[in-house]
């Protein structure tokens, strides 16, 4: 069996974090799905998907972190080619990647005490975003 949903919501700007753990979780158990999987997957190039506690400390920490990895910067082959200013958003969002597949067992999440699903917005203006989620199994 397989369900899909989205799941809508705005950004401000680059560093921008949702928790998305309450509303896949919902997805989850409106899906009937018992055991199986459920892959959430961020529509777009410039952002990601992944775990983390999500507490403030660590939504300060994880953008900081990507800026000192991959700095803003004029000298990205995006940014000499497109001059738009993002080239390290689409840097940022590629390492930590797009989607997560979280196991599902007896109709919930399989996460640990202090692990949620985030959002991390990396462009650098307000975007609408759009997060495909599929739940699969039986």
């Amino acid at each position: 069996m397989v369900h899909q949903s989205q799941i809508e919501i705005s950004t401000k700007s680059h560093g921008d974090m949702h928790d998305l753990t309450d509303e896949v979780s919902r997805i989850v158990k409106n899906s009937g799905i018992k055991t199986g999987m459920v892959h959430i997957f961020n529509i777009g190039s410039t952002a990601a998907i992944g775990t983390i506690e999500f507490e403030p400390g660590l939504q300060r920490d994880l953008p900081e972190l990507l800026n000192k990895l991959i700095p803003p910067s004029r000298e990205y082959g995006h940014e000499q080619m497109w001059h738009d200013g993002n080239g390290h958003s689409h840097l940022q969002a590629t390492w930590l990647g797009p989607s997560l597949t979280v196991p599902v067992h007896e109709g919930k999440l399989q996460l640990g005490t202090w692990q949620q699903i985030f959002h991390l917005e990396c462009d650098i203006k307000p975007r609408s975003r759009k997060i495909t989620v599929t739940v699969y199994g039986e």
